[in-house]
Parts: structure tokens; C-alpha cells; sequence
């Protein structure tokens, strides 16, 4: 298939690059390498998918309309995968206009953009922000999400209530994946463990909100990729189950539908902690500071409606992540 992967320079979106060229697909990246973290990782990301077969990249952003429209139409993608976005539930509280430009005009922009030209199939970032204020766990998307803690997570539900109009309106199958806690090498800077990892490597402390008590739904990356992918290839009809008299938010009468892509196995922020510790043969000089605001106590994905439509099961213990995530960041950093 032709498809157009939205933040290719990205952290799963290099990741999911990867492995679409590895199955034969042809990829267009397009990324605006902005610099909300440092620009020369998203370049070194970069800089390995540009040699392969088949893979094209554009630079712009989602909400220069003129240079998305050009982009399809150019490269006539067959599927879109929008994992674009401006990330960060803290830094929404410092720059809200930010959130608004492309979580919020540039995904109207990339909504319109399949509208008009038939795109099969779009798949997008959500969060499990969305859940906000909920403490039932483990998450599902049967719950309401009506109680966002931050215009970050405001914006993740925004985008599913836009896609699902455009579904109904239009017949334009979109499938919305909120994303856990991801982790592994190639990971954001300003993620909980490529700044653990970077402190405790340069003998610096590590600020543990919530004194460590939160717990994470922790998942590492090659098992979200193959989610989106498996998603990918699940193009959503109209759900023949839903009942307008009992509402299922997870899916609908037009070919939309929203998942959960996380790992199902919370772990405890200290015992992340202690993981990487092993891991890096170091301790940690631990800040125990209180909670941020914008977060959440706990996560926990509930996978089924995923596991049921697409076969997605996540293998990879923390362990094992953590562990590869450190081997790479030595490697990278020559640590």
C-alpha cells in the first residue's frame, strides 16, 4: 500500500515507517521536526528511514493546509496514519495555542484532506489522557471520557468527536488508538525514562512525582507498532452490534471506532524505577515530589476490543524494554 505517515520523524512514527517499508508498503513521512524536544533525534530518525526503498518525506506541518494538500496529493496515499501532534500534558499548561494549531486545525486539515481525495482508511493518535478524572480501572472504551484534566487530553477527545462526524458524514472509515505510556529506544527526551535514564547516567536526581505511588500502563514500542499496523489493516464498517438506545462509545453506527493500544500490565512507578536501576548497574538519587498538575494517579489499558478485532497482544515485559531502551541510549549517547 501507498501510506502517509504523519510525524515520521517521531518517536512510534519512525518506529511504524520501519516496519511498514520492511512488509513493502511505500511510505511518505511528513514532519515539521519542530523543536518542542531536540531536533537533531528527530533528524537521526530521519536520517535512517531516507536510504531505504520506498520511503519519500516532506517537510510541513498539519496546519499548513497548502503543504498537506500538495503532500497527497503528490504522493496519493492509499491510508493515513496521523500520529502528528503537539505531545505533552505539561506543556499544555504553558502553551495552549500550540494544542489548538495542530492538534485542533491541523487534524481538521488532515480530515479534510481524506475526505476529498478517498482515503481507504485514517488511524490516529489518541491518549489515554482522555480518561482524565476516571478511576475505574482498568480503563475501557466503553466509558465516558467526558472529565479531561488537561487541553492536551481535551484536544485527543476533540479529535475523536471530529473523526466520528466526518465517519457519519461522510462514510470515511477512521479508527482512533489511545496510546499508553510508550517506551523504548528512540523514545522522546521528555519522557519519564529517557530523563531517568540521563540523570542517573550523569550522577544528577531524578524528580519521582506522586513520591512514586502512580502506577503506568507501560508499553513498549515494537508492540504498539504492531497494534497500528494490525489496526491499519482493519478498515472499520458500521457496527452491526451498536444500539442508539445504549450508546457504545468505543464504536458506532458509521465505520468508526476507538481503541486502547496499551500493554494491560500497570506497574508501579518505583518498580520502573528499580528496572532501570538494574538495568544501568546505578541507583537513583530519588526527589520525591508531590503531583503535577495535569496528571493522573493510574493507568490501565483494557486491550480486549482490540485484541478481539484485530488478534493485537502485546509481549514485551518491562524488563525486556527497559532494557533495550538502555542498550540504545548507551549506544546513541556512547555512554
Amino acid at each position: 500500500m501507498r501510506v502517509l505517515v504523519t510525524g515520521a520523524a517521531g518517536f512510534i512514527g519512525s518506529h511504524l515507517s520501519h516496519r511498514l517499508l520492511d512488509r513493502g508498503d511505500e511510505v511518505l513521512g511528513y514532519d515539521n521536526l519542530n523543536a518542542y524536544y531536540d531536533p537533531t533525534l528527530k533528524e537521526a530518525r530521519l536520517a535512517r528511514l531516507l536510504p531505504k526503498a520506498g520511503f519519500h518525506f516532506v517537510r510541513g506541518s498539519l496546519e499548513d493546509r497548502t503543504a498537506l494538500e500538495a503532500a497527497f496529493d503528490a504522493f496519493k496515499p492509499q491510508r493515513v496514519v496521523n500520529l502528528a501532534a503537539q505531545a505533552g500534558v505539561r506543556y499544555s499548561l504553558e502553551n495552549p495555542h500550540a494544542y489548538i494549531d495542530s492538534n485542533i486545525v491541523g487534524f481538521t486539515n488532515i480530515l479534510e484532506a481524506c475526505r476529498h481525495r478517498g482515503i481507504e482508511h485514517l488511524v490516529y493518535a489518541s491518549s489515554s489522557s482522555v480518561y482524565g478524572a476516571n478511576r475505574k480501572l482498568p480503563f475501557a472504551v466503553e466509558d465516558s471520557v467526558d472529565h479531561p484534566v488537561s487541553l492536551y487530553a481535551a484536544t485527543k477527545k476533540a479529535n475523536e468527536l471530529m473523526a466520528h462526524t466526518y465517519s457519519h458524514l461522510f462514510g470515511m472509515p477512521t479508527t482512533g488508538l489511545r496510546f499508553f505510556t510508550v517506551y523504548g529506544p528512540w523514545g522522546r527526551p521528555d519522557m519519564a525514562l529517557f530523563l531517568f535514564t540521563k540523570n542517573i547516567l550523569e550522577g544528577k536526581p531524578i524528580d519521582v512525582f506522586n513520591h512514586g505511588h502512580h502506577s503506568r500502563d507501560f508499553t513498549f514500542v515494537d508492540d504498539i507498532v504492531e497494534g497500528v499496523i494490525r489496526t491499519l489493516d482493519t478498515v472499520p464498517g458500521p457496527d452491526p452490534a451498536y444500539d442508539p438506545l445504549l450508546p457504545n462509545p468505543g464504536s458506532s453506527s458509521a465505520p468508526y471506532r476507538v481503541y486502547n493500544i496499551g500493554n494491560h500490565q500497570p506497574v508501579q512507578l518505583l518498580r520502573y524505577i528499580e528496572v532501570l536501576e538494574d538495568c544501568l548497574g546505578r541507583k537513583a538519587e530519588k526527589r520525591l515530589l508531590p503531583m503535577q498538575p495535569g496528571d493522573v494517579p493510574d493507568t490501565e489499558a483494557d486491550v480486549e476490543a482490540l485484541r478481539r478485532d484485530t488478534g493485537y497482544s502485546p509481549t514485551t515485559p518491562i524488563e525486556t524494554g527497559v532494557r533495550r531502551f538502555v542498550d540504545w541510549y548507551r549506544t546513541f549517547y556512547a555512554e
